[in-house]
């Protein structure tokens, strides 16, 4: 809808062009208008007096509700078996009962009108939902991963228990460790580890530690231990498997290898460097792709 200021300044800008030898389409191609609306404003004397529809008088359509109609309809559904109870279920139900006040819509317009169009029913209202929370790793040292993984025994149902953490941003394994039982205590004493040796304490901005859902790395022991360091948790998102990749996909890749299975096994007096030389990449093998967010 153009102003009344513009349609006047529009109008004689093209009577200026159109004076001087302009043909009169395309000038007002070049005011950005259609020569139809320009000679709808010259016969209706849209120039002077603006643009008419917003004082246009509109007729109440005949099938409209009304006063007492509406009046009868909140009734209705303020009585108490129906208080509870949107529109798409009283309309049927008063239906049932051979009686029929308005459609659908029309119960969504009365109750909106009379500011009772809130949620009705025995649902919940739907509440907004959050982002979740996205944390940038643009140096070393500032978000690790977290995980711990089934390591296979050469018993059958026996398994190793392998905790590791990795840096998002280099991809180093920074501290890891293989236990024969799965307990907080041993997650704890992993990131007790993982504090000394990278000396964290001398850090500004202390790192998030970012791991899965699982009990064993959101144990009160654990936590304790996290909050003494100064360290933030992170967790992922519930039934969201993916949140944790990394970490994920460096035990796919460590343990589907070919010669994993012997490997694996000696974890536990061995060493894990040579699973960290195949696993981890720098910057320069992946295409100088730098890992930003977790």
């Amino acid at each position: 809808m153009i102003g009344l200021e513009d349609r006047q300044a529009l109008a004689r800008d093209i009577d200026v062009a159109h004076a001087a030898g302009a043909r009169l389409r395309p000038a007002c191609e070049i005011a950005g208008i259609d020569v139809r609306t320009l000679q709808r404003w010259q016969a209706h004397k849209g120039p002077m007096a603006g643009d008419g529809r917003p004082r246009a008088v509109r007729s109440i359509p005949r099938h409209a509700l009304s006063q007492d109609e509406r009046a009868k309809l909140l009734a209705v559904t303020n009585e108490p078996r129906f208080a509870a109870v949107p529109p798409a279920r009283i309309v049927p139900m008063l239906a049932d009962e051979g009686i029929y006040l308005a459609s659908e819509s029309s119960f969504v317009r009365v109750l909106r009108a009379h500011g009772q169009s809130a949620h009705r029913g025995r649902a919940k209202a739907p509440k907004a939902v959050r982002p979740p929370t996205t944390h940038i790793a643009a140096a070393p040292r500032q978000v690790w991963c977290w995980d711990m993984t089934y390591l296979p025994a050469q018993v059958f149902g026996r398994w190793f228990h392998l905790y590791l953490i990795l840096d998002l941003y280099s991809r180093k394994i920074v501290v890891w460790e293989v236990h024969d039982t799965d307990d907080s205590d041993h997650a704890a004493h992993l990131v007790r580890r993982t504090a000394l040796a990278e000396s964290i304490a001398t850090l500004d901005a202390k790192p998030v530690l970012h791991g899965d859902n699982g009990s064993t790395l959101k144990a009160t022991s654990v936590l304790a231990m996290l909050n003494w360091l100064g360290v933030k948790p992170s967790y992922s998102r519930p039934r969201v498997s993916d949140d944790n990749a990394y970490a994920e996909s460096l035990f796919r890749t460590a343990k589907y290898r070919p010669e994993s299975d012997s490997q694996l096994v000696a974890h536990r007096r061995g060493d894990l460097n040579p699973e960290r030389d195949c696993v981890v990449q720098t910057h320069s093998q992946v295409s100088d792709i730098q890992p930003l967010a977790a």
